[in-house]
């Protein structure tokens, strides 16, 4: 009597165990420590197929992202707003953000409780949506090229944040640019930027900023600072990393504390 052949790629399709338990079920003349042999291995196949679908795919996805580029450091301020809670305290009451996509900052702020925070978007904002639109109508977002002065006072904020914009400055405009983010600020300024070799500007973002992102290290940051007289803002700077341990915070972006001009 012929046997039908049965395509191997269905064989675990059908949730892994059923060819097993077809194997209990048939009348040939196999060692049922043959049978108990499939059984475990079956068993044992399910338990790695469920493991791979749970657990590794995420992981593996979230590789795959960081290394195309995929993550921004706009995100990542959104992500870290509890553990600047805790370093900053009162602190974090005036904030302005600075980078593109403030309005999703800007917004997630004012839901905290007695915060008030406006944002500078240093791009063109025509493909906004309408709540980053009316946030501009309403003057908590202008929309101004950080190469130039911020149309704010001096020590107009307690804090200042700035995410995914400083990346795509030369120095000849990081000179003029970080001492108008530490003008305008009163305790504080916190930059959020890119890891050498992990964040990569897409080619939309080439077209809409001009210039790829250029990744620096932490070494070459610190350099600048202190040619730009911006020291580390020592004591808050600890508090978030105490918070971040705390939290199992471990972010994915250099995160620099510094003081603001006084």
């Amino acid at each position: 009597m012929s046997r039908r052949q049965v395509n191997p790629s269905r064989r675990f399709a059908d949730s892994g165990v059923i060819p097993f338990a077809s194997a209990l079920q048939s009348k040939s003349r196999s060692s049922p420590y043959l049978s108990v042999a499939l059984i475990i291995t079956g068993a044992l196949l399910l338990i790695v197929y469920l493991n791979r679908g749970s657990g590794g795919f995420g992981g593996s996805k979230a590789a795959v992202n960081r290394v195309e580029g995929d993550f921004s450091c706009t995100t990542e301020v959104q992500r870290a707003i509890p553990i600047l809670k805790k370093a900053y305290g009162d602190s974090m009451h005036k904030i302005l953000h600075v980078g593109p996509e403030t309005c999703s900052v800007v917004s997630m702020l004012l839901k905290e409780e007695d915060t008030e925070a406006w944002g500078v978007e240093p791009y063109d904002i025509e493909d906004a949506d309408a709540n980053c639109k009316s946030l501009v109508r309403k003057g908590i977002v202008r929309v101004a090229d950080i190469k130039f002065p911020l149309p704010y006072k001096k020590k107009s904020f307690s804090l200042v944040i700035v995410s995914d914009a400083l990346d795509y400055l030369s120095p000849k405009y990081l000179n003029k640019t970080l001492p108008e983010l530490a003008r305008v600020s009163v305790d504080g300024l916190i930059i959020f930027t890119g890891y050498p070799g992990h964040q990569r500007a897409k080619i939309a973002d080439i077209s809409k900023f001009g210039r790829p992102a250029k990744m620096r290290s932490s070494s070459w940051w610190i350099r600048f600072f202190v040619q730009t007289s911006l020291a580390e803002n020592e004591a808050p700077m600890k508090k978030f990393e105490q918070a971040a341990v705390k939290k199992s915070y471990d972010p994915s972006c250099q995160i620099f504390h510094l003081k603001s001009y006084h």
